[in-house]
């Protein structure tokens, strides 16, 4: 039996990291929230299945306060430092964090598959994004009711954490990468692992 898992990775250990894991048989048999990196740590170290599962981890985005407002605002939209006139001071235009990352990175020395996905880039190739502010109870609501009646998951009737979710959606993409490689696209690396994406949006949870 094989598994795939999502892990909605959080900028920092105040906010929650969702966790979410599938069998081959579409069923969603664990979601959890974990905070710190040490949790994480302690959950994939004890987990039994870690040689037979594909991971994807979320990029998190880098929420490191920085000096001066215009920074704050432009830092997700900075792609690139081209501009050599504008320093890159503090790293403003770090857009994601490293959080993890060397761990991530040990497990696939021991041979595990993981890569890494930009979370809102995923849910708009997979068509789950939505007109709502992203996170926002109502964003959640969509989600949540997108993955039950367009995907046929069979998830709670209670609105479940936002976090949790979003690594729903990560299984799912982990899910496309081993069944169908050639609908997957690497758009980019972070610290040494692959940045996936599906090519066209699948019709995975029907094709099994």
């Amino acid at each position: 039996m094989k598994y795939y898992i999502g892990l909605s990775l959080a900028s920092g250990s105040s906010m929650d990291s969702g966790l979410a894991i599938f069998d081959e048989e579409n069923t969603l048999i664990m979601v959890d929230k974990l905070y710190k990196v040490n949790d994480i740590i302690y959950f994939f170290d004890n987990y039994p299945s870690t040689a037979n599962s594909e991971i994807c981890v979320s990029l998190a985005w880098d929420r490191t306060m920085l000096n001066g407002k215009w920074r704050v605002l432009s830092k997700p939209y900075q792609m690139v430092a081209t501009n050599p006139h504008i320093p890159n001071q503090d790293n403003w235009t770090q857009r994601y964090a490293t959080r993890g990352s060397d761990y991530f990175k040990s497990l696939t020395e021991k041979g595990t598959v993981i890569n890494r996905f930009e979370l809102y880039l995923t849910r708009q190739s997979m068509h789950l994004n939505s007109c709502f502010k992203e996170r926002s109870p109502a964003d959640c609501k969509f989600l949540q009711q997108a993955l039950t009646n367009e995907w046929g998951l069979d998830l709670p009737a209670n609105m479940m954490p936002m976090s949790q979710l979003e690594a729903i959606v990560g299984a799912m993409l982990a899910k496309e990468h081993s069944k169908n490689p050639s609908n997957i696209k690497v758009i980019g690396d972070f610290r040494d692992l692959p940045v996936i994406d599906v090519i066209r949006n699948p019709n995975l949870l029907k094709a099994g």
